[in-house]
Parts: C-alpha cells; sequence; structure tokens
C-alpha cells in the first residue's frame, strides 16, 4: 500500500490486485538486480541487531488491507528462519493519526503480547471491520482479549513506548518506505511488492541478499 492511497477505494482495489499475484509466477525469477526488485540504501539505515546478526525488519500498519494479507505468510517465513537473522517488525507513522497504532505494537510488545496479539489486531480490523484507529477504541478492545486495561494504558503512555514510536518512524524514513508491507535488510537493502512483483518474491529477494551479506563477513 503506497502513500497516497489511503482512500478505502483505494485500498480496497490494491487489495484484489494483489491477491491476484501468484507466487508461482515467480518460482523461475532470476537473480535480484539493484534498483530493479530491491534498492541499496545510501547512507545507510541504522540496524539494532547485534554483531554476527542479519537484521530483517518488515515494515507494516495495522489498517493496511496488504498486511492483513501478507500476515500469515510473513509470519510462517519468520518461524523458519536461521539463528543468524534477527527480525523485528516496525509499524510505519506515514501520518500523525497512525501513531496510535504504533503505540498499541510497541504496548503489547513491551507486555510480551505480540505474539499472542499481533494477529488478532489485523482480524479486529480486516475481518471483523472495527475502527482501532484511536486511544480509546485500542485499550477497549485490549481489554477484551483479557488484558490489564490499567497496565496497557501505562505501557502505551509510557516513554518507551513512545520513544519507540519516534524511533520506528525515523527508521522508515531512512529506509525511504514508500508503502507497505515493505521489507528492509541489514540497513543496506530495501524492497517491497511493487519492486519485486509480490511480498512472497520479496522475501525470496531478501534471502538471497541475506546470502550476499552472509558471504561478505
Amino acid at each position: 500500500m503506497k502513500r497516497r492511497e489511503f482512500s478505502q477505494a483505494a485500498l480496497g482495489a490494491g487489495l484484489l490486485s494483489s491477491a491476484l499475484v501468484s507466487p508461482l509466477a515467480h518460482a523461475q525469477a532470476k537473480k535480484p538486480v539493484a534498483g530493479t526488485d530491491y534498492q541499496v540504501l545510501d547512507p545507510r539505515a541504522s540496524v539494532e541487531a547485534p554483531a554476527g546478526k542479519v537484521e530483517v525488519v518488515e515494515f507494516f500498519w495495522y489498517n493496511c488491507p496488504h498486511c492483513n494479507a501478507f500476515e500469515p505468510t510473513m509470519e510462517a517465513w519468520v518461524k523458519k528462519l536461521p539463528k543468524d537473522i534477527a527480525f523485528r517488525r516496525v509499524p510505519v507513522a506515514f501520518r500523525d493519526d497512525f501513531v496510535p497504532q504504533q503505540r498499541l505494537f510497541y504496548a503489547l510488545d513491551a507486555m510480551g503480547l505480540v505474539e499472542k496479539l499481533h494477529a488478532k489486531v489485523f482480524a479486529a480490523i480486516h475481518v471483523e471491520k472495527l475502527n482501532l484507529s484511536k486511544g480509546e477504541a485500542i485499550t477497549e478492545w485490549v481489554g477484551k482479549q483479557g488484558v490489564d486495561k490499567a497496565k496497557f494504558v501505562e505501557q502505551y503512555n509510557s516513554f518507551s513506548v513512545v520513544t519507540k514510536s519516534g524511533r520506528a518512524s525515523k527508521l522508515q524514513n531512512e529506509y525511504k518506505v514508500e508503502g507497505v508491507p515493505a521489507l528492509g535488510l541489514a540497513g543496506r537493502f530495501y524492497t517491497d511488492g511493487s519492486m519485486a512483483g509480490s511480498m512472497e518474491r520479496a522475501l525470496q529477494v531478501v534471502e538471497s541478499l541475506v546470502a550476499e551479506v552472509r558471504a561478505k563477513r
């Protein structure tokens, strides 16, 4: 989903076109090409992965239907990652009204609830059609999931969560993210479904680039 595609009509049409792209269409894909399948960052983006690890970042937005459709594939891919890959999710904020959902993610992360509730947030928005764009609605929904509301609000409004949200926006700009879902690698490379042809192919591009980073260690 591109920055300019924020109307519901555009989102719906974009989801349909995305759903029609089969990963099988890229089964015979050639080696990824810089400037076509991915971008090389200059200057490089910041990384948080420790030495010896290759960082992979998924940029997403809970309200984005593309991100919702991609989440099962992303989750399955993450479960099979080798030990030298450090994966993290980064919620974007293309506008100020994205920030509440950034803080939702980081509050869940602080409480150790991402694994339990991350997919449920997507389902609440895209299946149940709930509006979770503001703090009050977010808090009510979280409470209905059996989470202590007071503890959640404490985290949601904490300095740590606010700081992490700011860092997420900074990283999104460092990677020059133009749409979601998107993938960043090692602070050096960026790809998304538009560049790679589909998000499934984007994962293949990332795998190829990981091998390249390993080879140059």
